[in-house]
This record gives structure tokens, sequence and C-alpha cells, in this order.
């Protein structure tokens, strides 16, 4: 009797054991399943998100651009690819903050006024502390910060900040689950968009280094009189005179691979006036013209909408 009650309460024991090693691998589980998420979302989807809004973003700014200048040119935001970064980063932003309130319109505008404003004010203030480089500039507009975003496009971003959340991003979740569905795995899913990811931030740090290198050679041989020029001197000689570096970078990345790609590139000089890298160039900044503007050349009617 003995013996048997022993074995009862080893057998007892042994479950107890293997239920809380089960447990505990489910608590594992869950944290590790947690830590991959942000807000609720799992950090592959996100970078879906980015790749996906980044490629929405070039189709609009290319459909903009025909509309106020008359001409198919690139808006690309990197050397390779149809990727607007801007885009992608604020919708990214916007889906993180706001994806718990898909019907609450009153918060979503707020939401996107206010998000979509400070991922704007940040990427125009980063370019230009890294790269001397202005991409927008709404100082003509009224109630602008600093001409980095402006009360107008605020208002863009708090009905885009509705329209995403309560409309587009649903469907991009079902674009997203059914692409999911065509996979064999589910691991073989995110290896897909890893992939695509970091191959995209590198060519993200390419495009910096490509748009440094093409605005110090810009400045330098046109002698452009911007406020660090001292300093853009030292660093053309230090470039171009790297025999190697410099073949690499007019092979790779020369006149006009950097104007067909970034065609409103442009710098500041001492005295306020802008200086577009395409006007010291002869060559042609776009792929093809669209239509023409009778009233004025077409880079000043998309100056006066987006006061640039």
């Amino acid at each position: 009797m003995k013996k048997d009650e022993l074995k009862k309460e080893e057998t007892n024991i042994q479950i107890e054991k293997e239920t809380e090693k089960v447990n505990n691998e489910t608590q594992n589980k869950s944290k590790i399943k947690k830590k991959r998420t942000i807000n609720g979302i799992s950090i592959w989807r996100i970078l879906a998100y980015f790749i996906i809004y980044s490629i929405f973003g070039y189709i609009i700014e290319t459909i903009y651009g025909m509309i106020t200048k008359g001409v198919w040119e690139s808006r690309q935001s990197f050397l390779y690819g149809p990727f607007c970064g801007i885009y992608g980063l604020g919708a990214v932003v916007m889906i993180i903050c706001l994806h718990k309130f898909p019907r609450k319109f009153n918060t979503l505008f707020i939401g996107g006024f206010i998000v979509g404003s400070i991922v704007e004010y940040v990427v125009s203030f980063v370019g230009e502390m890294l790269l001397g480089v202005k991409w927008w500039d709404y100082s003509n507009m009224p109630l602008n910060i600093n001409g980095r975003i402006c009360v107008y496009f605020s208002v863009f971003w708090g009905f885009l900040g509705i329209y995403l959340i309560a409309s587009l991003n649903p469907k991009v979740d079902k674009i997203i689950d059914w692409i999911k569905s065509k996979f064999k795995t589910y691991k073989a899913l995110k290896t897909f968009v890893m992939t695509v990811f970091i191959l995209l931030m590198i060519d993200c740090v390419s495009t910096g280094f490509a748009i440094e290198f093409f605005l110090v050679r810009m400045i330098a041989q046109n002698d452009i009189d911007v406020a660090n020029k001292e300093l853009v001197m030292e660093k053309y000689d230090e470039i171009y005179g790297n025999e190697k570096l410099s073949n690499f970078i007019y092979q790779f990345w020369g006149d006009k691979k950097m104007i067909r790609t970034f065609p409103n590139l442009k710098v500041k000089d001492k005295n306020g006036n802008i200086v577009y890298m395409d006007s010291l160039l002869d060559i042609q900044p776009y792929y093809l013209k669209v239509h023409d503007k009778n009233n004025k050349n077409n880079r000043e009617v998309e100056e006066d909408i987006r006061g640039e």
C-alpha cells in the first residue's frame, strides 16, 4: 500500500514538473513574441509597411510632379528603387501610434496632424544637418516653423491619418496576409521582408554618401559661395584627390545619374539665394515631358504650391 502511495506521489510530482515546464516555455514564448512587437504590431509587419508605403509615396509624388511641373521625373528618396522614404516613415509612425483608434476620427486627425508634422520636421532637419540639403522650404507659407513644416501640410497629414488608419491600412493588411498565405512558411516571408529592408537601408546609406560627394563636387567646381565653403573645399580635395574613390564616384554617381535621380537638389549660398544643381549642368533632369505650362516655368508652379 505504501509502495502504491509512494509511486502515486512520484507520478504527481513528475506531472507537476512537466506542467511547470510547459508553463515556463509558454511564458518564455509569450515574452519573446512581446519583445518582437511594437505597440502590438510585429517588427516584420512594420518593415513591410515601410516598404509598401514608400512605394505608394513614390507613386503619389510622381503623379504630383506630372501635374505641377508637366514632366515625369524621379521622385525617389534613394538612388535605386521606387521608394519615397518620408511616406514610409510617416505611415509607420502613424500606424504604430494610432492603429488602436480605427474609428475615432477626431483622434486620428489630431494624431495625424501631430505625428506627420513631427516626422516632416525631423526628416527636414536631419537632411539639412547631415547632407546640407533642403528637401523643401515652407518659409513663404503662413504659420510655418523654420520653413520645415506649415499648418497647410500639417492639416493634410491630419486627413491622411484618418484615411490611412480607417480605410487604407486595413486593405494593406489584407494584401500582406494574402502574400503571407502564398509563402510556404512564415519564416520565408519574414526573411523576404528583412532582405528587402536591408537592401533598402544599404541603398539609403549609399544615397547619403552619393549626395554629399555630388554637392561637394558641384560647390567646388562651380565656385558656389556657401557658408562653410572652406570645409567643403577641404572635403573636395580629400575625396577627389583619391583616384580610386574619384573614379568610383564618377562611374556610379556621376552628374547625369545624380541629376536624373534627384532633379531638385539645391543649396543655399551665403546671401540666401537658392542654387539648383540642374541649372549648373547641361543635363535634362526629367525622363519625359508630359505637358507644357504656359504662364510660369514648371519649377515656379510647383514652388508656388509647396512654398519652396
